[in-house]
């Protein structure tokens, strides 16, 4: 069965992963690579994992239950009769679930605000269903036994009180009271007697009390679940989106997927399962050590050394498995990170025909994961011979001390004993491995806490150092001997920036590749922090303002432009805060109006993850009609024309030249012919103001960079 699973999910991933690479692009300018993600995650995870799982528990129940049947079948045939119809209501019940849990499973893969609809659709199949047929049954045979019990005891009584006085003397006093108390009590105890001792020793009334009290435990046990599951995941989202850029320079996406993937689906399923399986098997356990110490007391000599044996046999696989678990999480990462890198680079891959070593290294990194999974299968199988043995060993000493004391212990007594002994070794090897399975799996909440509580970007909001809401009036910024770099232990990358840029000044910004310039544009957004001297912004020190505050004061147009998926109206003011006679107005400015009115569904265009059903420079348009409506004071350029047309580029310039006259505009340059009337040009040069001054002086001076550079383009 094993080596059967382990081919077809082999086959199933490979299959998958060659149709993926061979798909035509139109398929993924359409599909979220989340999407994808998501097969390559948990459904593959799925297949490798729950699937043969449960079904190894499936044939294991299904020929238990045959077996079971099959006995009582030739011990009682008569049985058979009563076997149809239960089937039949099983079958029923079990369809039902069935169709529900399937829909519900779907929906949840597809669109999670279905569920509320499918489970109004099939209330009637869930496990509730079972649940409150189980209740109710359970509280008609209770109500129907009392009445029973109630009926005996009062014909027994209105009988017995009109007998003649000849019986009396005929019929001794203790018969009479013997049908009063043993042959009722008897008569009451029989009615359930294939109940557990636990139902038997408290009555018929308890049995609903019993069912409410499971039910509640149950849902207390699950509502606790959910509410520690989500506070971590909102702990985890919240926490990732505060972290700073430079954090997600230097970790591979695929471990950031791996956290939101299989993290967190050990922390929704496998530890509330072992959880509860742990508190089940554990109950057991006790209950059936307190029943052998109490029928054969000898037994606690032999306890305490398998104790120990126990003990030490649970620390040792914990501290391997614990490893084992964590090295396995550490090397799924890469597969992620592979996946996500081979879909981006789809079109280079099929260019230079290269799908099969794609192929290949994604299965080299699938195995490298299966080598750290697999001694994780060995070890558990290491467990379960010694386990086995403790069980053992505590059957041979329950049937040891019962033959030892044979002469004091009576034959039921010693039965009880060995039985309870017998269950135990079953129960015992569930409650160690899932003691283990929980401690193993609480690696995925150490991974997940590892991410909450990583150091963030400094505060959102400081409301001590608000700055007023008009501000910046003026938009002048100072650099006073600014120093950066984007992450400790590397260079700097700013050097002594020490200018000054005045309100409504138009800053070309140029230089060689790594001079600096992006570096500039971060350190406005406070995206890369300080390591020296500060900005000021209208003589506000930038770094002791709140992000918020100062991030909604900035506008940038970049030069990859940010398209969501969603309307176009959610893309211009996803916080709607204009109207759309303004909204309007921006896209005529943008010299976008026509094409949006041209759409069927207007300002309602749906659009697609990254904007892919639109032109890089509709994109590049629709970036600056979102500029147009923030309208701020400071507007930042970074290479926003380097990837369109010489068109759209005008289009671009020419709207920044008019819509934003008084505002300061600093702009990284691609074509030196788009910022000749600027009103300075800032030359960066490894992280250094090499020259800043007015364009045309700079022009006229042959031994300046910015003249080299002019040349270089043609411009002189």
């Amino acid at each position: 069965m094993a080596l059967g699973i382990r081919r077809a999910s082999t086959i199933l991933h490979h299959q998958m992963l060659v149709q993926i690479l061979h798909l035509p692009l139109s398929f993924f300018d359409t599909t979220p690579l989340g999407r994808i993600m998501n097969r390559f995650s948990k459904d593959l995870n799925i297949i490798d994992e729950s699937l043969p799982r449960k079904l190894e528990f499936f044939l294991r129940c299904l020929l238990v239950v045959a077996g079971t049947i099959l006995v009582i079948a030739i011990t009682t045939p008569i049985f058979l009769s009563v076997m149809v119809p239960l089937g039949v209501i099983y079958y029923l019940v079990q369809y039902l679930e069935s169709i529900s849990i399937f829909k519900g499973k779907s929906v949840v893969l597809l669109r999670r605000d279905q569920i509320t609809e499918i489970m109004k659709q099939n209330f009637m199949g869930t496990k509730n269903v079972k649940w409150v047929l189980i209740f109710v049954a359970v509280l008609l045979l209770a109500y129907g036994s009392r009445n029973a019990s109630r009926s005996l005891h009062s014909s027994l009584l209105f009988n017995m009180l009109r007998l003649p006085l000849a019986f009396f003397d005929t019929t001794p006093l203790g018969r009479v009271l013997n049908r009063f108390s043993k042959d009722y009590h008897h008569g009451h105890l029989h009615e359930h007697s294939h109940f557990p001792v636990s139902h038997r020793a408290t009555g018929h009334p308890v049995l609903p009390s019993a069912g409410v009290f499971i039910w509640l435990g149950a849902f207390l046990r699950a509502r606790g679940a959910c509410k520690a599951s989500g506070l971590l995941h909102a702990r985890l989202l919240g926490n990732m989106v505060r972290l700073p850029m430079t954090f997600f320079d230097t970790t591979p996406s695929g471990r950031i997927v791996n956290r939101f993937a299989k993290d967190i689906d050990a922390i929704d399923i496998s530890i509330p399962m072992n959880v509860e399986m742990f508190l089940g098997c554990i109950t057991k356990v006790i209950g059936t050590a307190v029943v052998i110490s109490i029928t054969t007391p000898l037994i606690l000599t032999a306890v305490v050394p398998l104790s120990f044996f126990y003990f030490f046999v649970q620390r040792f696989y914990v501290a391997t498995s614990r490893q084992l678990k964590r090295l396995e999480s550490t090397s799924r990462s890469p597969i992620y990170s592979h996946f996500g890198e081979t879909i981006t680079g789809a079109i280079t891959i099929r260019a230079f025909q290269q799908e099969q070593r794609f192929i290949e290294q994604s299965e080299n990194k699938v195995d490298e994961n299966q080598v750290c999974y697999y001694p994780s299968i060995v070890s558990n199988r290491w467990l379960a011979i010694r386990l086995e043995f403790v069980g053992n060993c505590i059957i041979f000493f329950a049937s040891l001390f019962a033959v030892l004391g044979r002469e004091h212990l009576s034959p039921g007594i010693v039965g009880l004993s060995v039985s309870y002994a017998m269950n135990v070794t079953q129960t015992l090897n569930w409650m160690v491995r899932m003691t283990c399975e929980l401690e193993t799996n609480i690696v995925a909440v150490e991974r997940v806490k590892e991410y909450t509580e990583a150091p963030t970007e400094a505060a959102w909001d400081v409301p001590d150092r608000r700055p007023d809401d008009k501000w910046p009036q003026e938009g002048v910024i100072q650099f006073n001997n600014y120093q950066t770099r984007y992450r400790e232990g590397l260079d700097l990358v700013l050097r002594g920036i020490d200018c000054c840029l005045k309100s409504g000044e138009k800053v070309g910004i140029v230089g060689r590749t790594g001079a600096g310039k992006s570096s500039l544009t971060l350190a406005l957004f406070r995206i890369i922090e300080a390591a020296g001297g500060n900005i000021t912004v209208d003589d506000i020190n930038i770094g002791e303002i709140g992000l918020h505050d100062l991030r909604s004061k900035l506008t940038i147009i970049p030069q990859d432009p940010v398209v969501f998926s969603g309307s176009l109206r959610m893309n211009l003011d996803p916080f709607e805060k204009h109207s759309d006679e303004e909204l309007w107005q921006a896209l005529e400015h943008a010299h976008l109006k026509n094409f949006v009115q041209g759409l069927s569904q207007g300002l309602q265009y749906e659009c697609t993850e990254g904007g892919e059903n639109l032109s890089v420079g509709q994109r590049q348009l629709l970036c600056l009609a979102r500029a147009l409506l923030r309208k701020t004071k400071i507007l930042i350029l970074d290479e926003a024309t380097a990837a369109v047309d010489l068109e759209t580029d005008d289009l671009i310039q020419g709207t920044i030249r008019t819509e934003f006259k008084d505002c300061t505009v600093l702009t990284i340059a691609h074509r030196l012919n788009t910022i000749l009337d600027y009103t300075r040009i800032l030359v960066l040069d490894a992280g250094k103001i090499a020259e800043f001054d007015d364009p045309q002086a700079l022009l006229q001076n042959p031994e300046s960079i910015f003249h080299g550079m002019a040349k270089d383009a043609g411009l002189v």
